[in-house]
């Protein structure tokens, strides 16, 4: 008498391998894995999905000459799996188990669920449909052709409406990209280390961030009038304040808008100095270290437009100070400025 098989580790499946031990090698391959068939099937019964999977493998590891019977070891393992969630396991145990029985309908039925869990709808309906061709009334194939069918219909719609928003979206960035640049407006990437790099690919990098909000939920925007709006951005660095415009039209003055936002005393203006008629816009030329005074009567274009101008991440940026405060000339002292004309 030979010593039975060591596969299975009895300190984690004690019956399993008891069971193993009972089988000697005198048995045919097929008499054992048929016993390890039925073991698994006993497991499947009492839904231990595991130590089915466990049992109808080591059927499989007997490796017997009868296609029929290892068509069904692939085909009962595969059902453990797909009760286990392991879709792709137990497709291909049951792609397995078609290649010695084509004509499996088990396996087919199975693996058609299988498809239909990992959202392959086309798949699905061709094995429906192979099936179909064995048992044209299979009740389960029917149905699930049925739902595969239009699960698939779906996905196309929805792919073809996803390629005609992708479409869209590209076309009116680029009209976008063309506006811009037809204003001669110079954008600024930091990510290009040089002039040539960034002239290069400028123009691409922008068409995907055109498709980006900023923080504040606002984008660029190309009216009808072919005019265009931006999201701009005024900060208040004697206070840390900050206001955002999320549609600055670029033929709006400056002015107009300190009106609106000054028509009030913000609640940081403790000494009610920030009054339109007061305030001083500035922007900042961060590589020369500069900056430029804008005139309050300035359209956004006309200082977009200005040669030392960069627009940063699609969204200009002004400095705003009480020109006759204490907090001004001293930020401004040891500086460049320069003003607008």
């Amino acid at each position: 008498m030979t010593r039975a098989p060591s596969e299975i580790d009895p300190r984690e499946n004690p019956d399993l391998a008891c069971l193993q031990s009972i089988i000697f090698d005198e048995r045919s391959p097929e008499e054992q894995a048929k016993t390890y068939k039925d073991e698994g099937n006993d497991y499947f019964k009492e839904k231990d999905y595991k130590k089915a999977v466990i049992s109808y493998t080591e059927g499989l590891k007997k490796k017997c000459a009868d296609p029929d019977l290892n068509a069904v070891l692939y085909t009962n393992r595969a059902a453990a799996q797909y009760y286990l969630g392991n879709f792709c396991s137990a497709l291909n145990d049951v792609t397995a188990a078609r290649k010695l029985k084509p004509c499996h309908l088990k396996a087919i039925i199975r693996g058609a669920l299988c498809h239909l869990e990992l959202k392959h709808f086309a798949e699905a309906v061709n094995w429906c449909d192979e099936g179909l061709q064995i048992d044209a009334k299979e009740k389960k194939l029917l149905e699930m052709r049925a739902k595969a069918d239009k699960l698939k219909r779906i996905e196309q719609r929805d792919v073809r409406k996803a390629n005609l928003k992708e479409k869209k979206e590209r076309n009116q960035n680029e009209a976008l990209l063309q506006a811009i640049k037809a204003r001669n407006i110079r954008l600024s990437e930091t990510a290009c280390e040089d002039e040539d790099s960034a002239s290069e690919g400028l123009g691409e990098l922008f068409l995907d961030g055109l498709s980006t909000e900023n923080p504040h939920g606002a984008r660029l925007s190309l009216d009808d009038q072919g005019r265009l709006s931006w999201p701009v951005l005024f900060l208040y660095p004697e206070y840390a304040q900050s206001d955002f415009i999320s549609a600055f039209h670029e033929d709006s003055r400056f002015i107009d808008h300190l009106m609106v936002m000054f028509g009030e005393t913000p609640s940081w203006d403790l000494e009610q100095k920030y009054c339109p008629d007061n305030l001083e816009v500035y922007f900042e030329d961060e590589d020369r270290a500069e900056l430029y005074r804008v005139p309050a009567k300035s359209t956004l274009l006309q200082v977009l437009q200005h040669q030392r101008y960069f627009v940063k991440a699609l969204t200009p940026a002004f400095l705003v100070c009480v020109g006759s405060s204490p907090f001004c000339k001293n930020y401004l002292r040891g500086r460049k400025v320069y003003q607008i004309r």
